[in-house]
């Protein structure tokens, strides 16, 4: 491990070499003074503000689009074109996904409460439980890439961090040799993952707020998309509907998301990092303007989205501008790519951490070099 006050960077760190941070440096201060300042200038120019008719409709073109893919369905009947209904309907839920997000960070509605009634209807309707997420997302936005504090860098299939690649055995070392490689195929199975976990957290012995709500939501969502599916479609058919609507969805959701840290530096435990610092060093912008924001629910726009959690879709762009001015002015690291770039970078960064799983014999020169001795 590294010293308790410094940053685990790595060949892929797109922000250059982290010098170490200290507390009581002179520069923290500083920076602790101008985050306030930002975050004034921003509520000055109307960014903390709400977007109601905006997600008014973004929510009427996602039930236009939800009823038109019903339609076509319902057209089609026993045909393999269905196949593509399911390919939109894994991408509408997507898109639900991240409105869920947004209520969960109270952006959409007047209210906390509202926004969390919102937040649970929405990520049931999509078969995932609201309180096991917003548990783990909540402490992903309070300690973002931290070893032993963010849930997301936690082991699950993947290995984020090389002291989980080294432990890993069976199966799951098989697949961390080649992490890299397979993590885009391994995203067709994050939507059963979801589900998986979301039951599993649902049907626990710990208290869980909302459970039996949680699963009425989730349990009506199933009947809705199962029931037709195997009633109108051959049985064969009906499970080929299934994979291509997880498929879809687990690689839109894992696309998504998985730029906006991974291959990012990564924070010792014990180190001591401002707010500010800590929130735009691990996070990582998507360049492409409203397309991307579209394509991405918002989250191309990391960065702002972890300094103003509460921040409203429409506004990230004005506020990267501010934020961006603000990071040259007190040379913090600003990290913006290609949607591609950013995909090579995560790529490369797993492959990097999976050869922590590789038996040292198992590279060609490594092996070449025991046999000479």
């Amino acid at each position: 491990m590294t010293s308790s006050n410094v940053l685990l960077s790595h060949p892929l760190d797109a922000l250059g070499e982290l010098r170490p941070t200290r507390s009581s440096e002179r520069d923290f201060p500083p920076i602790a003074r101008a985050y306030v300042e930002v975050t004034r200038t921003a509520k000055e120019q109307g960014l903390l503000r709400r977007a109601h008719g905006f997600y008014a409709a973004v929510g009427a073109g996602i039930v236009v689009a939800l009823a038109g893919a019903i339609a076509g369905s319902i057209l089609l009947g026993d045909s393999w074109f269905q196949l593509i209904i399911a390919a939109v309907l894994g991408i509408i839920f997507t898109q639900i996904a991240f409105l869920a997000h947004e209520a969960a960070h109270r952006q959409i509605l007047s209210t906390g409460p509202a926004n969390d009634r919102l937040a649970r209807v929405l990520a049931g309707s999509i078969g995932m439980s609201y309180s096991w997420w917003d548990s783990k997302h909540t402490r992903h936005h309070a300690n973002p890439n931290r070893v032993g504090k963010d849930p997301d860098i936690e082991v699950d299939t993947i290995s984020f961090l090389e002291e989980d690649a080294v432990e890993a055995r069976g199966l799951r070392r098989a697949i961390t040799k080649r992490q890299g490689w397979l993590f885009f195929p391994l995203l067709t199975l994050e939507g059963l993952n979801l589900h998986l976990h979301s039951f599993r957290h649902l049907f626990s012995r710990e208290p869980v707020r909302g459970r039996w709500i949680e699963l009425s939501i989730i349990a009506a969502r199933f009947v809705l998309l199962l029931t037709p599916v195997f009633l109108f479609l051959p049985v064969g058919m009906a499970f080929a509907f299934l994979g291509v609507q997880f498929a879809v969805f687990g690689v839109y959701m894992g696309a998504s998301f998985a730029p906006n840290h991974k291959g990012m530096p990564v924070i010792a435990a014990s180190a001591k990092l401002d707010f500010f610092s800590k929130q735009v060093r691990t996070s990582r912008n998507i360049r492409g303007g409203w397309w991307a924001t579209s394509l991405m629910g918002g989250l191309n726009y990391q960065v702002e989205h972890h300094l103003f959690p509460s921040m409203a879709r429409p506004h990230l762009a004005k506020a990267s501008k501010i934020v961006r001015e603000f990071c040259a002015e007190h040379r913090v690291p600003y990290t913006e790519t290609s949607l591609w770039h950013s995909y090579g970078i995560v790529i490369e960064y797993l492959n990097r951490v999976g050869l922590s799983a590789r038996d040292p014999f198992e590279c060609p020169v490594s092996a070449q070099y025991g046999r000479a001795r």
